[in-house]
């Protein structure tokens, strides 16, 4: 069965599962000791972090293992803004890091917008920087939408106001090195086909950086508590592997999703492909599919043998739409992330574009979605009334109505779901209706909508 979500967790790569299994056997000791079992162990964790510094382009003794790409990122933003704590606690993040950098960055920090394919402008990052920042963030490449950053610009910018450059390389670093001047950096292994439990954090010589950690010999003070050796042999060992096989993989997987891009939209009617078409990761694709429940895209599809990702609202506890995805202005229902393990075939994909017609059209006939736009109504203006539903009925029930508006005549949808906030200009993108905007509202919220074709 086809495992499409490649970008929250890889598969355990066979090299990993070998070195897993041998540093089990050898490297259970405590490396700090003196003894013939602890030199041993110390020879496998040296070994790792020397060729995990060789992926990532930096020298041995500026990168410390992690218990998790998270923990990276909260380690290397605290250490950061401690070491420059004079300077002040200003940061500046783009608005589609991933959460671990948002949360870790706090709520008083610069957010840097996107365009519509999720990229930022560097431009933006140095307006943003302030006499008090102390740290800026940017992700390599994007977990939901795989959009590239400009990183080496960016650090340019940082370089040249002298402030450092944090950078989230979770889901680039399996394809290659970050480049730039940048300061910091974190990474996940279980991204990359390692086991979980394993990260790194890499901090260059002359960034003053500050440990929080409670006081601890193990790796530099950088991160406390005894090395879980066995992943980070793992690790290590499935990054080396990964990147031997990543230039002849790109090719193949970027031909691969590059089907997907240009076939589901012939495929399935009212569908937006979101994400940079250019510079992005090559295994992965994201679109969204107008009048679907998300959740339920999900759950079809899962019937039919493959595991896909959502950032649609209704997939979530919290039912609210993606932050990457509001951050980009694009449509968030019915929201399909498909990422490619190493090593999919061209069968799995075909397969895939010959299920997904069907589960969309039988979610769309399920909600009552509309099949076409028909001009047959009168009347200046009219009010749906979706108070209490949930994405995507109210954009349903606005496409059921416009047709009933003469051309310049108005639709207001009432609707309490945070979704519909970004749904509605969505929808008047892609039908090409004007967004006139919000209104007060006795409950929830109004959005206007102009009938222009």
């Amino acid at each position: 069965m086809p495992y499409f979500d490649a970008a929250s967790s890889a598969p355990l790569h066979p090299v990993a599962r070998q070195a897993l299994q041998a540093s089990l056997d050898e490297g259970w000791a405590d490396p700090s000791r003196l003894y013939r079992e602890g030199r041993r162990a110390r020879l496998l964790l040296d070994a790792a972090r020397e060729a995990a510094a060789e992926a990532v382009g930096c020298r041995p003794d500026e990168l410390v293992f992690t218990p998790s790409g998270t923990r990276a990122v909260h380690l290397g933003v605290s250490g950061a803004l401690a070491g420059r704590r004079r300077v002040g606690r200003h940061v500046v993040v783009s608005s589609v890091e991933h959460s671990s950098v948002l949360h870790a960055a706090g709520d008083t920090a610069t957010e840097v917008p996107v365009d519509r394919a999720g990229r930022v402008d560097p431009e933006a990052y140095a307006a943003a920087l302030r006499e008090d920042t102390a740290l800026a963030c940017l992700q390599s490449a994007n977990h939901e939408v795989g959009t590239e950053q400009p990183v080496d610009r960016v650090a340019e910018v940082c370089r040249a106001a002298g402030v450092p450059l944090l950078v989230d390389a979770a889901q680039s670093l399996a394809w290659g090195p970050v480049g730039g001047d940048w300061s910091l950096l974190a990474a996940s292994a279980h991204k990359w086909g390692g086991p979980a439990g394993a990260g790194l954090l890499v901090v260059r010589k002359g960034v003053r950086f500050a440990p929080q950690e409670p006081a601890d010999e193990r790796e530099s003070g950088r991160s406390a508590g005894f090395e879980n050796l066995p992943a980070i042999v793992a690790a290590a060992a499935s990054l080396r592997a990964v990147r031997a096989e990543a230039a002849a993989e790109a090719v193949r997987l970027r031909a691969l999703v590059d089907r997907i891009r240009a076939r589901v939209p012939e495929l399935v009617p009212d569908v937006e492909v979101v994400g940079d078409p250019v510079h992005r990761l090559p295994h992965l694709v994201t679109f969204s599919c107008l009048y679907v429940d998300g959740e339920t895209l999900l759950h079809e599809l899962d019937r039919e043998g493959f595991s896909v990702s959502s950032g649609s609202s209704c997939t979530s506890s919290t039912l609210t739409p993606s932050h990457v995805l509001r951050a980009m202005g694009v449509l968030s229902e019915g929201n399909v992330r498909v990422s490619l393990p190493l090593g999919t075939t061209g069968e799995d994909v075909d397969r895939f574009l010959e299920v997904l017609p069907t589960v969309v059209s039988a979610v769309r006939e399920r909600l009552g979605a509309p099949t076409a736009t028909a001009s047959t109504g009168q009347g200046a203006s009219l009010v749906v009334d979706a108070l209490g539903k949930r994405c995507p009925i109210p954009v349903i029930e606005l496409a059921k109505v416009i047709g009933d508006v003469p051309l310049g005549g108005t639709v207001t949808v009432l609707s309490d779901d945070e979704a519909a906030r970004l749904d509605i200009p969505a929808w008047c993108v892609m039908r090409d209706q004007e967004y006139v905007g919000e209104e007060p509202a006795e409950r929830g919220t109004a959005y206007v909508v102009r009938r222009l074709v």
